[in-house]
This record gives structure tokens, C-alpha cells and sequence, in this order.
């Protein structure tokens, strides 16, 4: 398959390994200064499908990419579990929004090339039944593109739960709260699911109808004019899926 042949510990990122102390943190980030602050005065957040989130195991949650505030809006919103996003090292590096991903204990992914290091750290957080965030798009875009096979692989590797996120309002802030306005955000949370292959070695050839199947189900959650390249649910197909109860 298209993944590395050998991920070891160490690839991992150190602070894979300080997830307690980091939850902790998150736990104070989230619930004294997001939901009160963004999403108490900045938003009007409407969130749908909470229920969906897992309670343990290790869980992928996936979401469409839109604007760079999506990974914190989800974060956010479930409460039952702290949530490690994975980020562009390009955002870690930043001065603000850099500043609030090393504080939430976000995790870098260089883009373009295979990162073993991400890969490796991914795979380190889901087995300690961490609950990772990946944008499979590996980009923001106004409307899906094709995604990377990257978390399918990463899903099967860990047997993992996937959940899917659709994000619609969240590239119209600030410009809504300059007009004194709060940002409507609707975050519609999807059935979760697992790949019936686990643990094994896929082919790239099946890689791909994976991830599309995977994405379809992001799209089904988003209006029309956001699904892009997984616009074509007519011909939606779960050959590789089983959902599973949260």
C-alpha cells in the first residue's frame, strides 16, 4: 500500500507521549475560553449529531476544510473527549495561530511528501485511544477536492473508528463580527464507521475507492454547493464501510 513500510517510536513526536498534561489544558482552553468566548459571543453555533462521537477507542474524526478556524470549532464542540488535531507545519509555525495550536497540543504534518513522523505519531495517539482530528484534503478550499488516502490508511493500520464532520459558516468569520454580527456555524456530525479491513496490507489500487467512500460520507452532511469533487452522491457505495453504534 502507499504508506510507509516502517513507522517506529522514534518518528514519534515527544509530546505524543504528554497527552494527560496536554488534555488538561485543553480541558481549560475548551471550556473556559472557546465555547464561552467564540461560541458565546464571537458565533452562533448550531451543532448537530453530538451523539455520534465515540465514548473510547481509537477514533479519526474527519471534517471538510474550509477555514483555518474549523480544527478549533470542532475541538471545541465535543466535550466528551479531547480531541488532537493534526495541522499543517506551516500553522504551527505562525505567530498566532501558532501560538494557540502549540497551547492545544496540535501536532505537525508536512505537506506534499510522505511524513513518517506524522504517520508514525497518528498511529502512537491512536493507540492510546486518543481521538485525532485530520482534514483528509490536506488543504482549506471553499468546496471538497479529492483527498489524500493518507487517513484510510491510517484508519486500517489502527483500526480505527472514523467519524465524519461537515463545516458550513466558518469562512465568513471575522468578516460577520466586523459587521458587529456573530457567525452562524453549523457543524453536522456523521454516523461513525470502521473499514472492513483491518490491520492489514491494502493495495493502493483500493486505497482510493476507500477514501472516496469515506469522503462521500463528509459530503452528505454539507449543502450542495460545498461538496466539490464528492458532489456525486447518486452514486454513493459503502462496499468498504461498516458503521458502528457511538
Amino acid at each position: 500500500m502507499g504508506g510507509p513500510r516502517e513507522l517506529s517510536s522514534a518518528h514519534v513526536y515527544p509530546m505524543v507521549y504528554n497527552q494527560a498534561r496536554l488534555d488538561r489544558r485543553r480541558r481549560f482552553l475548551r471550556d473556559w475560553v472557546l465555547r464561552p468566548l467564540a461560541f458565546g459571543v464571537l458565533m452562533r453555533l448550531d451543532a448537530q449529531g453530538l451523539e455520534h462521537i465515540p465514548a473510547d477507542g481509537p477514533t479519526i474524526v474527519i471534517m471538510n476544510h474550509i477555514a483555518a478556524m474549523d480544527p478549533f470549532v470542532v475541538a471545541g464542540i465535543v466535550t466528551t473527549r479531547c480531541l488532537v488535531p493534526m495541522s499543517k507545519i506551516e500553522n504551527v509555525r505562525h505567530p498566532l495561530i501558532g501560538l494557540i495550536a502549540r497551547a492545544w497540543g496540535v501536532y505537525p504534518v508536512r505537506r506534499g511528501e510522505p511524513d513518517r513522523q506524522a504517520l508514525a505519531s497518528t498511529l502512537a495517539l491512536l493507540a492510546q485511544d486518543r481521538p485525532v482530528l485530520i482534514a483528509p484534503e490536506g488543504t482549506r478550499n471553499p468546496a471538497m477536492i479529492e483527498a489524500r488516502d493518507g487517513t484510510a490508511y491510517l484508519a486500517v493500520k489502527a483500526g480505527a473508528t472514523i467519524v465524519p464532520v461537515g463545516l458550513e459558516g466558518t469562512d465568513r468569520f471575522p468578516a460577520t463580527w466586523k459587521r458587529l454580527r456573530r457567525t452562524p456555524i453549523t457543524v453536522r456530525v456523521g454516523p461513525p464507521f470502521r473499514f472492513r479491513a483491518k490491520g492489514g496490507r491494502v493495495p493502493r489500487a483500493v486505497l482510493r475507492p476507500m477514501t472516496r467512500e469515506m469522503m462521500w460520507q463528509v459530503a452528505k452532511l454539507l449543502p450542495a454547493h460545498r461538496r466539490g469533487f464528492y458532489a456525486d452522491l447518486e452514486h454513493l457505495t459503502t462496499d468498504y464501510l461498516e458503521f458502528v453504534p457511538a
